[in-house]
């Protein structure tokens, strides 16, 4: 289409045309995301190979400290006066060693098959009674293993950086300029360079509680840890892309499972994101129009809805929507219908999962209705009333002003919404429980189940560690690409600085 019939369109027209042309380039987008990361890991490995050389490079140019120092961490500072850097760096190498020999390597050495004797019981002879022996715990050798995969690859970023250390102070000392004193190490640490003191102990800490759970949990999806291969008595081992190929290219439930909940996770978060922001947005409109009196109370009549806790509002509507609540009796009482209506539970499916979509718009359209009521005070009033002069109607206004204004302004906070509708857990949760349950379905999943219930249910149901393991993989991946593609399509990323 050219431009002269591009404009020749009216508003709502273009507007479907870009949700159009958004999903016609969503490949050509997804082709650019691969390849910006298949950039970022040739950048990458060629990071590593120039450090390579470099390491070599700093080793044949440096003098006998300096080549000493790649033995013994610290030597050259410790023979050029800087004393507490040096011995810093000599106590690093002293403690990797002896955590590596009395605790590590034992670990380390049996990360590749995670244990070879499963715990077994045996009445000794003589004796009538039964003896356990203690075998390998596949659990610890993974967990202590990362944990020692990590220590290394920090041990090693510091020994390059002590290479560093060495060779820059040779050519300071060569060049005769004064090198940083121990004294004046300790006050830059607490001047200069406080940041990094004060961040040493929150990065130590989102090491040892975000970082080794997260590689640990990640690696589980590549074995075939599951209720048959459970520790301590059981032993799990790895298994590689197994898993994957099972969820993706497996003829069993597990790979129907998925695409189907992949599916309604997908038109979940379509519906319970937009539904939510055009309704909150159209209440926030009718509130704040010229001529709507008590404003202050009807925004305060909706807000009584957030100050109530989400869970106690599922809980309720869980308890008036079944079989025999308070909606069902209202309707036969009312004689609208003879029979209970299965608001939770109908075996077909859609009535419950037009049920969660309808109670978290009860929920979400007030806060939608707050963010976009302070919005809507900001757009210049001159714009309506150029649009008023020409003729426009309130649907062609909104269209052409609001909704794009909006757009251009909260698409952050879509995009959050968005990914924060496909981990919905509760409102999905409290009111079905994913049901209801089909035999179609693999380890008790439901028909309103999305990934993340499911992947709840794999774990605390049926133990399927390494199967959940995968499913949160794969509902990462899901949410930074589309997070990613989205908002990169955008006016907010493409133009930060203007609104057009």
């Amino acid at each position: 289409m050219n431009y002269i019939d591009y404009v020749s369109l009216n508003p709502f027209q273009r507007f479907l045309r870009k949700i159009v042309g958004f999903f016609i380039n969503l490949p050509r987008n997804v082709g650019n995301l691969f390849k910006k990361i298949g950039r970022g890991i040739v950048s990458f490995f060629k990071w590593i190979v120039d450090g390579v050389k470099d390491y070599f490079s700093r080793f044949s140019k440096g003098d006998s400290f300096t080549k000493l120092s790649y033995i013994i961490m610290g030597t050259s500072s410790i023979a050029r006066g800087q004393l507490l850097k040096g011995f810093l760096f000599f106590f690093t190498e002293v403690a990797y060693f002896v955590y590596m020999i009395s605790f590590g390597m034992k670990w380390l050495s049996q990360f590749d098959t995670l244990g070879d004797t499963e715990t077994y019981k045996y009445v000794p002879e003589g004796s009538w009674k039964e003896e356990t022996v203690q075998g390998d715990n596949s659990m610890f050798i993974l967990l202590f293993g990362v944990l020692t995969i990590i220590i290394t690859v920090v041990f090693f970023a510091l020994y390059i950086g002590n290479t560093k250390s060495a060779y820059k102070t040779q050519l300071l000392v060569e060049s005769g300029k004064k090198l940083e004193t121990s004294k004046e190490m300790i006050h830059n640490l607490l001047d200069k360079n406080f940041h990094t003191t004060l961040l040493t102990i929150p990065t130590l800490m989102v090491c040892a509680f975000t970082i080794i759970p997260l590689v640990f949990m990640i690696l589980i999806a590549f074995t075939n840890y599951d209720i048959e291969h459970q520790p301590p008595g059981k032993l799990f081992t790895w298994v590689g892309f197994d898993n994957f190929s099972d969820v993706f290219f497996g003829s069993g439930k597990k790979s129907k499972t998925f695409f189907k909940l992949l599916e309604w996770t997908i038109v979940w978060a379509i519906f319970a994101t937009f539904v939510n922001y055009i309704l909150g947005m159209v209440l926030a409109l009718m509130i704040n129009k010229k001529g709507i009196k008590l404003k202050a109370f009807w925004r305060t009549l909706f807000v009584i809805t957030i100050a109530v806790p989400n869970f106690v509002t599922l809980l309720l509507m869980s308890q008036m929507l079944n079989e025999y609540g308070a909606i069902n009796v209202l309707l036969q009482n009312l004689g609208i219908t003879d029979h209970n209506i299965l608001f939770l539970t109908d075996p077909g499916g859609l009535i419950p999962k037009i049920t969660v979509i309808v109670v978290n718009c009860w929920i979400g359209i007030p806060y939608t209705m707050l963010i976009t009521s302070g919005i809507l005070m900001n757009i210049p009033e001159e714009l309506y009333e150029s649009a008023k002069i020409d003729g426009a109607g309130p649907v062609r206004t909104f269209v052409s002003i609001t909704l794009p204004y909006m757009l251009f302004v909260t698409t952050p906070y879509l995009i959050t919404q968005f990914v924060g509708n496909i981990n919905n857990f509760n409102v999905i949760y409290l009111l079905t429980g994913g049901g209801p349950n089909t035999q179609e379905y693999y380890n008790g999943a439901g028909k309103t189940d999305l990934l993340v219930t499911w992947l709840y249910k794999l774990t605390n149901d049926t133990s399927d560690f390494n199967l959940a393991s995968t499913i949160g993989i794969l509902i990462f991946i899901i949410c930074s690409a589309l997070s990613l593609i989205t908002f990169n399509s955008t006016k907010s990323a493409k133009n930060e600085e203007e609104f057009s």
